[in-house]
């Protein structure tokens, strides 16, 4: 029989889905180097499919433990823009159903933007419910960035259809009528607490990019709102906008010097 052509064998491999396929097990001892990084390559990708599959499981040990005491609507709740010098911040809370699979999603500052955006569209799609709580700079300055997360929070779970029965939240204790857990990097340890990271992270990023048209000397759409070294030359060079948190330091300090 004809030997497949290296270029033939790529083509093949890609279809492949099965570590114990004939397929591999024929082309094994193809003494033709191409051959074997092909080979290579398609374990490799295969280990880390593995590897991505089992993160998740394990990132859905909060939500099987909790369900199996009963409770079926449960909140992931996780915020962004706690530290910037610009912008909101933004709190997302989401319910997951039972059967949700994304591989892949995690703490949203560990996914890549591209993907971001695309697991931020499946999980609108997927989610039972999905609500998103924003606290603006003024309040912010009013209650102090650590209330202003809270009540973002707070927000967030009570726009919930259906409401919640259990709360798993990043880190934060929350006084609410739901039993909850609060958990330390909790978006990288709970699906439901990802998937908010996800929501309140593309969110935010969108809101400050229209901020960014509106005030495009301070690069708010690359930097986030975060005090950058462009963004702080920008704040001396053209003073604060309407966005900037006054009770932030160095704009603080900034204002104090005019005044």
């Amino acid at each position: 029989m004809e030997k497949l052509t290296i270029r033939q064998i790529e083509e093949k491999i890609k279809t492949i889905k099965l570590e114990d396929d004939p397929f591999l097990h024929s082309i094994k001892h193809d003494d033709r180097k191409g051959v074997q990084q092909l080979l290579a390559k398609w374990n490799s990708r295969k280990l880390q499919q593995k590897k991505i599959f089992e993160k998740h499981k394990e990132m859905t040990r909060y939500e099987v433990r909790y369900r199996s005491q009963g409770f079926q609507f449960i909140a992931g709740i996780d915020e962004v823009g706690r530290g910037p010098l610009a912008g909101p911040v933004v709190a997302a809370a989401v319910i997951l159903p039972e059967d949700f699979c994304l591989p892949g999603l995690d703490d949203s500052k560990k996914v890549p933007e591209r993907r971001r955006e695309e697991f931020f569209e499946t999980i609108k799609a997927k989610a039972e419910a999905v609500s998103i709580g924003i606290i603006e700079p003024e309040e912010i300055d009013r209650i102090n960035i650590f209330e202003a997360t809270k009540k973002a929070m707070l927000s967030a779970i009570e726009g919930l259809n259906p409401k919640p029965d259990f709360l798993l939240v990043d880190a934060v204790k929350l006084l609410t009528p739901y039993p909850m857990e609060a958990i330390i990097k909790g978006d990288g340890k709970s699906i439901s607490i990802a998937a908010a990271s996800i929501i309140a992270k593309v969110t935010r990023d969108r809101m400050m990019a229209e901020i960014g048209a509106e005030f495009p000397q301070y690069g708010f759409e690359k930097n986030m709102g975060y005090g950058t070294k462009e963004h702080l030359e920008a704040i001396k060079n053209h003073g604060i906008s309407s966005y900037h948190r006054k009770s932030f330091a160095p704009i603080k300090d900034l204002i104090s010097e005019i005044e």
